[in-house]
């Protein structure tokens, strides 16, 4: 593909960030909107939720498509349409008079953005020279990292100011502008087109057993896990899905997904290093704003300012990392990354519920350093050695892997153990409150001075309020030391990892 310098290049690297922004933003963007949108459609809050479940769904079907899909339709194309499709799905959510016309909408939206994150990867390490890739992928890397950091932000105020159909008009104007700038520059640059045959039946299980998956990861809490049947129900078809899917894929001659990258040793250790990292990053980002929601008293747009400033750092030196790594040791970089990662989240985990808001968005400030250093390493030693030919399959699979676990069963599995951790606490905090003890019985005491009105039933349910802050705060405290202790239990697994030379990422591009 043609490279492009000077200004050309610049506006390239913008528009096409712009068009990865959007797609990274929508998948947090509808969080704290959901109230509001099951308000206006009179439905419950519970059913708003597949607002968010069914575009995450669809998005994570056809994520590890995209290498197929490139090929068929070649890359500026498929990013134009996938592009141009999303800002028109956006466009028609914001209109959507019912619960199901939205859903369907946002089923669609997702599938059309899927390919969106591998795609633009795979565009940037194209069309850039090999002297500016770096800071090309810093930039990309920022846009990734930070999105979904300012979603709930976004949201909460559009939400707040106008209504919630501005948090899908907003993707309009800025959709636009990406897809016509791409157009413009690489509409005679395109990658050769391969029509292969489409393996129907594997499109089929993969769909399936992928969709099943996340529609499970979503919808567990709601419905309590295993002891629902639907639950169960979705477990096993999409086991079964996807275990047909692999044995079936393996003997096809043109897979839609091609799994043999797992046999390059820095591709399989930098996607298992990257996917638990971005599962233990992603965890916190949604239970410290459900922590500060619940239980400290916070409106979605303040929750969204106090963890907001872990996007400074990488915002302002992404673009110098990704310029200069190639100085050094990528591994050594994502292992500095990790200790930066566990030293922020040793210093967060002594919190209590006082904290002034001013501590939170210092803790998240100095997590933003590990941010800094932890996406382009490692995206690098994951995929610096791979053909060009071959980066979008990898690229595709790759964030399939970071996706689908790091965020979607890391999404599940930190809200599920805060809520485990939180019943935990508040029995072993219940053992001690008894009427045996001073303090329990000075705390009814103080309690009846202030009137009659407080009766034992009144205080009875202060003091479990009370407990079940306190109960809250250890359970945050608990998911955020374990994080560090598990971003430092990784770093030995960077070193099993081969050293990747700057001269194999540009190899990789060009």
């Amino acid at each position: 593909m043609k490279t492009f310098r000077g200004r050309q290049r610049i506006f390239l690297n913008i528009a096409i960030g712009l068009g990865t922004f959007i797609q990274v933003l929508d998948t947090s963007i509808a969080n704290v909107a959901i109230p509001y949108i099951a308000g206006n459609l009179s439905v419950s809050a519970d059913q708003g939720t597949w607002v968010i479940t069914s575009f995450a769904a669809s998005n994570a079907v056809v994520l590890p498509l995209t290498g197929w899909l490139s090929d068929y339709f070649g890359r500026v194309r498929l990013f134009f349409w996938s592009v141009l499709l999303f800002v028109i799905t956006s466009f028609l959510c914001g209109l959507s008079q019912s619960l199901t016309m939205l859903v369907v909408l946002r089923t669609a939206q997702g599938a059309v953005a899927g390919s969106l994150i591998p795609l633009s990867q795979a565009l940037v390490v194209s069309f850039n020279p090999p002297e500016k890739q770096g800071a090309a992928l810093g930039f990309w890397g920022t846009v990734v990292v930070v999105a979904p950091v300012l979603g709930p932000i976004v949201g909460g105020y559009l939400t707040d100011v106008y209504s919630w159909p501005w948090i899908f008009y907003i993707n309009v104007p800025i959709g636009l502008v990406s897809a016509f700038v791409v157009w413009h520059y690489l509409k005679n640059c395109d990658t050769p087109i391969v029509r292969k045959p489409i393996d129907w039946i594997g499109l089929f299980f993969l769909s399936v057993g992928v969709g099943c998956l996340q529609i499970m990861l979503d919808k567990g809490k709601d419905l309590d896990w295993f002891e629902s049947n639907i639950i169960i129900a979705l477990t096993c078809v999409s086991t079964v899905s996807l275990l047909y899917f692999f044995i079936w894929n393996h003997f096809q001659p043109h897979r839609i997904v091609d799994f043999s990258f797992f046999k390059n040793r820095n591709f399989l250790l930098g996607t298992i290093a990257i996917t638990l990292g971005f599962l233990v990053y992603f965890g916190s980002t949604v239970t410290t704003p459900l922590w500060l929601q619940t239980e400290q008293g916070y409106t979605p747009y303040w929750a969204g300012i106090a963890v907001a400033p872990i996007g400074l750092a990488p915002f302002v030196f992404a673009t110098w990392v990704g310029k200069n790594m190639a100085r050094f040791d990528l591994r050594v970089c994502a292992a500095l990354s990790f200790v930066m990662f566990s030293l922020g989240f040793f210093y967060q985990a002594s919190f209590t519920t006082q904290v002034s808001i001013e501590k939170i968005m210092l803790a998240r400030f100095l997590q933003g350093f590990g941010v800094v250093l932890f996406f382009l390493p490692l995206l690098q030693l994951s995929l610096g050695a791979i053909p060009k030919e071959q980066y979008a399959s990898a690229a595709g699979l790759f964030n399939f892997v970071r996706i689908l676990i790091g965020s979607g069963f890391g999404t599940s599995l930190s809200i599920e153990l805060w809520t485990r951790l939180e019943i935990f606490h508040h029995a072993r905090l219940t053992e001690y409150l008894t009427s045996y003890r001073q303090s329990t019985v000075q705390f009814y005491d103080n309690l009846a001075s202030y009137g009659p009105q407080f009766t034992n039933e009144v205080n009875n349910v202060l003091l479990d309020t009370q407990v079940e802050q306190q109960a809250y705060m250890l359970a945050t405290n608990d998911i955020i030391w374990l994080g560090a202790w598990l971003f430092i239990a990784l770093i030995p697994l960077l070193f099993f990892c081969k050293k990747v030379h700057s001269t194999e990422t540009h190899a990789a591009a060009h």
